[in-house]
Formats: C-alpha cells, sequence, structure tokens
C-alpha cells in the first residue's frame, strides 16, 4: 500500500515489511528470544579465552552492513555496545532455499532493524573479534530510518547533536549517540551511591504523595489539578519536607526520598517544571552534623563515579575532597558588595538593593530582598563547594532560629559553580514558633507574593505531638547530575525534558499548493492577478487563500496600488 505522506525511505521499509510477510517472516515475534551473551562479554571472554564461546546466542540493533557477495558484514549494538557479526549465505542457508540470505538479509533488512542470531566467536584476519552468524531471527522491522552518524575505530564524527531532536527524541539520541548512554547510566550511578550510603547508616527509603491537598515545605508556584470524586483541589507538590517530617514525629530515626517534585515556573537550563530532588531528616541531628554529612555524601559520589574528588565542570575543575568553605550569609554579601546588611529593616535592605542596581519589587519582604542581593552580587563567585550558613529568620520559615541570634536561623547551602545545590536545616520543631511562621507567610501572600507558602494545619497538630530535634537536606539530583558529568544544561540530564508543542507539519489542498508554488516563482503578485493564473472558481479560490493565511503561509497585504499576496 503507498502512503503519499511517506518518505520514500519510509516507503520503501513498508514494502519491505509487506515482503517479509509474504515470504513467511514474523517481522515482530511474539515468542522470548533467550539472549546467552552481550556484545561487550563477548569480546570480553574471547580475549581471555578464544574457544570458550562455541555457541552463543544474541540479539541487537543493525547499524552498519557491508553486502558482498555469498558473504556479508553487519554491525549489531546491544545495551552494552556494538559487536561485528558475519554472514556466509551457505551457513546461514545450509539447504538449497538461500531465501533468509540472498532476499532477506541483503535486501528486506535495514539499518536500525533488530535482528537475533546464533552463532560462535572469532577473529577476522585484521583481527577483530566477530560473530560468524549460524542462525538468524528478525525481532522487530523498524519503518522509519534512523539518522545517519559516521564511525571510524570507535570514534563517531557526526553524531546527531541538535538538541532539539535529542530532547524531543530521545529514543533515537540513545540508539545512536553512544555519549548520552552513557550519561543516564552515571545518574543511575549517583542515586546508587547515596542510596548506599543512607541504608548503610539505617536510614529508611520512602514514599509520600504527590497530590497534596495543601503545597508545603517550600516557596514556590504548585500546578493545580481537581480530584473528582472527593471535588476538591488538589496540588502537585513542590516539596516533600512537611511529610517526611511527619515520619520523624512518628518515630523513625531518619527517612529519605527521592521525589518528583513539579514547580510552575520559569524553564531555562538549569529549570524543568518537573526535577527530582532527594530529602533526607535524620533525628537527633543538627545543621552542623548535616554539613558534615553532606560533605561525606558529595565526596563520596564524586570518587564513586570518578575514582578521585576533583571533577571537570566546564573550563573549572571542582575538588569536593572534604572540607569544603563555610561562610555566613550577610558575611559573603559583605564579602563581595562591602555592604554590612546585618540588622538591617526592609527600608534600609531596599536602599543598599537600589546602590547595587538589584532590581526588585513591591511584594518582596526582607527575605526575599536579601536573597535577591545574595542571588545577584555573591553566589556566581562561589565556584568551589561552599556552605552559606546562618540565613535570616525572614527568608526560612521552616528553620530553626539559630541558638546564639535570633534574627538568625540555622541553615545553609551549598554553593557550587556559582549555583544553590542544596538546602538544609536545624529543623523547626517548635509547633508555636512553626504556626506563628506559617502566619507570616500569609501577610506576605496577601501582600502579592504568590509564592509564599500556605499554612498546613495539620503539619502543625504532628509537631504539637513532638517531633524529635532534626536535621534536614534537600538537593537537586538534576544539578547534581550535571555538575558530576559536565553537563551545562538540565535537559541533558532528564531523558524526558519538557517541550513546547511539537509544531506538525500542515497538510494543504491541491489548490493552496498551486497556489504557493506560483508565489515562490514571483511573490508578491497582485491578488486578482493570481487569481487568473490559477483559474481556480470564486468559492475555490477564497477557501485557499482563507487556508493559506490562517495556517500563515501566505499573506495579503492593502498597498496603494491594489492588495497584493505574498509568502510569509
Amino acid at each position: 500500500m503507498h502512503h503519499p505522506e511517506l518518505s520514500e525511505q519510509e516507503q520503501i521499509r513498508r514494502n519491505s515489511l509487506e515482503e517479509l510477510k509474504k515470504l513467511g517472516f514474523d517481522p515482530y515475534p511474539p515468542e522470548t528470544f533467550k539472549i546467552s551473551h552481550k556484545a561487550a562479554e563477548i569480546k570480553s571472554i574471547f580475549e581471555k579465552d578464544e574457544d570458550a564461546l562455541k555457541d552463543i546466542t544474541l540479539a541487537g540493533r543493525i547499524m552498519s552492513r557491508r553486502i558482498m557477495g555469498s558473504a556479508s558484514f553487519a554491525g549489531i549494538q546491544d545495551s552494552s555496545g556494538k559487536i561485528q557479526v558475519y554472514f556466509r549465505r551457505d551457513d546461514l542457508c545450509p539447504g538449497e532455499d538461500k531465501t533468509l540470505y540472498n532476499t532477506v538479509f541483503k535486501k528486506l533488512l535495514d539499518m536500525g532493524d533488530i535482528i537475533g542470531i546464533r552463532g560462535f566467536a572469532f577473529r577476522t584476519q585484521v583481527g577483530e573479534i566477530s560473530v560468524h552468524v549460524k542462525e538468524l531471527v528478525i525481532l522487530s522491522k523498524a519503518i522509519r530510518p534512523l539518522p545517519i552518524v559516521k564511525e571510524a575505530e570507535g570514534k563517531v564524527y557526526d553524531a546527531v547533536t541538535d538538541p532539539e531532536f535529542r530532547y524531543r527524541q530521545r529514543y533515537v539520541d540513545l540508539i545512536v549517540n553512544p555519549e548520552s548512554r552513557k550519561l543516564f547510566r552515571k545518574r543511575t550511578q549517583v542515586y546508587n551511591s547515596l542510596r548506599e550510603l543512607f541504608n548503610s547508616r539505617g536510614y529508611l527509603e520512602v514514599e509520600t504523595p504527590v497530590l497534596q491537598p495543601i503545597p508545603g515545605g517550600a516557596a514556590a508556584k504548585p500546578f493545580i489539578t481537581h480530584h473528582n470524586t472527593l471535588d476538591i483541589p488538589l496540588y502537585l507538590r513542590i516539596a516533600n519536607e512537611l511529610y517526611l517530617k511527619r515520619l520523624i514525629v512518628g518515630g523513625y530515626d531518619g527517612v529519605y526520598e527521592f521525589s518528583k517534585d513539579f514547580r510552575n515556573e520559569g524553564m531555562d537550563r538549569l529549570h524543568n517544571p518537573e526535577f527530582t530532588v532527594m530529602e533526607i531528616y535524620v533525628a537527633y541531628k543538627d545543621y552542623t552534623w548535616m554539613m558534615d554529612f553532606t560533605e561525606e555524601m558529595i565526596e563520596k559520589v564524586a570518587l564513586d563515579l570518578h575514582g578521585t574528588t576533583k571533577v571537570q565542570v566546564g573550563n573549572r575543575e571542582i575538588d569536593f575532597k572534604r572540607p569544603f568553605k563555610r561562610i555566613t550569609m550577610l558575611d559573603a554579601i559583605k564579602e563581595s558588595t562591602d555592604f554590612d546588611i546585618s540588622g538591617m529593616d526592609e527600608a534600609g535592605l531596599r536602599s543598599v538593593a537600589e546602590c547595587l542596581e538589584v532590581a526588585l519589587d513591591d511584594t518582596m519582604g526582607k527575605g526575599k530582598i536579601i536573597d535577591a542581593i545574595f542571588g545577584e552580587k555573591a553566589e556566581p563567585h562561589l565556584i568551589q563547594p561552599t556552605f552559606i550558613t546562618d540565613y535570616p529568620v525572614e527568608m526560612s520559615p521552616l528553620c530553626k532560629k539559630h541558638r546564639d541570634n535570633p534574627e538568625l536561623t540555622e541553615r545553609f547551602e551549598l554553593m557550587v559553580n556559582g549555583k544553590e545545590l542544596c538546602n538544609a536545616y536545624t529543623e523547626l520543631n517548635d509547633p508555636i514558633d512553626q504556626l506563628a511562621r506559617f502566619q507570616d507567610q500569609l501577610k506576605l501572600s496577601e501582600k502579592g507574593d504568590d509564592e509564599a507558602m500556605f499554612i498546613d494545619m495539620d503539619f502543625v497538630r504532628a509537631l504539637e505531638y513532638g517531633m524529635p530535634p532534626t536535621a534536614g537536606m534537600g538537593m537537586g539530583m538534576d544539578r547534581l547530575v550535571m555538575l558530576m558529568t559536565n553537563q551545562t544544561s538540565i535537559q541533558e540530564v532528564l531523558f524526558f525534558p519538557q517541550m513546547k508543542p511539537e509544531k506538525k507539519a500542515v497538510e494543504m489542498s491541491d489548490d493552496e499548493k498551486s497556489i504557493l508554488n506560483l508565489l515562490k516563482g514571483s511573490s508578491p503578485i497582485d491578488l486578482n492577478e493570481l487569481k487568473e493564473q490559477t483559474g481556480l472558481s470564486n468559492k475555490k479560490w477564497d477557501k485557499a487563500i482563507k487556508g493559506l493565511t490562517q495556517h500563515k503561509l501566505a499573506k495579503v497585504e492593502k498597498t496603494d496600488t491594489g492588495l497584493f499576496v505574498s509568502l510569509v
């Protein structure tokens, strides 16, 4: 069957698909194909013992082919890598019927098809470890061609680099770009490294609700949905902090979660509306203990991933060897700006911000003003791992007040390469103070701050039952993976980053196509002259012009000499 909307290659592949069926081959067989070895495993074993792989099965995607006469080579790729396979017609087809080799392999299979083979390992005359194929099974016929990527001596020379294509079609990116596959394996290694440490301490991995009646645990704009049965609004969580602390109230000494959080805010190279955060809470600890523990965590990840604490990030080398630098937030601002803002009221802070040319708006309270000054003037200079400590109380509604200065809180953020990596507190466990802090946030909301926190009365009730002294920390996993893999965009470390809706090709009528062809030859053209050239009736003409203008392919403009049509 001919499909006019398909490319020539796509049509050829569909024709091959039909031919395979006619020959009695199922292009998508349902049976299990038992695999004995992966490509990398075959190479490793063969190097040690050339007689060990006399009967092996493997499966993979055809990535290259060299069709010759009665013998051919192909390169197939599985999850472990690539290996060369060798086809000899009389071995593959020992009887009179040579269809499997002459027709199926040589004519009806394409790059991108997935096959299963049985054979034995050997070394070619040029020394390449390969598999001599004795049996061939088609496992999946690809009816859309892969991008062509040239490779020689294991090096890729024209990898698919277009971000728009790679992010939208990550499945293709993973097929043709081995570095992408390696990157996401490293992401899993980062998670496993942290889990290994937490589990060794006896901390419990838990799951908390994604749909929440009140978005809490952070200051951010939530996504809102509606539960039909309960007839109530629900929010996609912006953080899981308040639920994890409820579990500390319940009696666990340490809990952690790798959580998908959602914030209905801007998108850029550091922010995706859906992202992963690791939060951990440990009873009977404070933020100084958590600083030590965070150093241990980050150092361990670097060592597990790279074998060294030194990691290349852009043109900088970041060293995650303990201990990290520690400086208070106000001292960091003073160090960067020469302004000492400790003890200043809102008017004084606004004056400093004005002097430093830091943009503010009327909804900002003291906390957000300080945060704006710090974010613009101090944060970009913090390249090596640095703990920023002791934040003003207005900035931290869930954090315990500082033991030595009630205007500050026992909080730290870890800054690396000019950006925040994690945030931690000595957790506020005084229910009366917590309620007052929530009420202060409510006042900010009434002032117009749409990121101010809601009052979670159930969480206050939980604290009234008594929460032990607790240290808590949240870390952006996407940013950690970016740092550890030297990536500058969060989209690179997410399998499926959020994208704008894909623009679909406009389907045009024959009349619209004929008008466009005339415009391509000479544009703009007088409206009446163009209509005469097409020979269309008034009804067809009006419909075609309307379609082209609606699709923004052509436009009609009025000038002093009349109406003219031109390409957009």
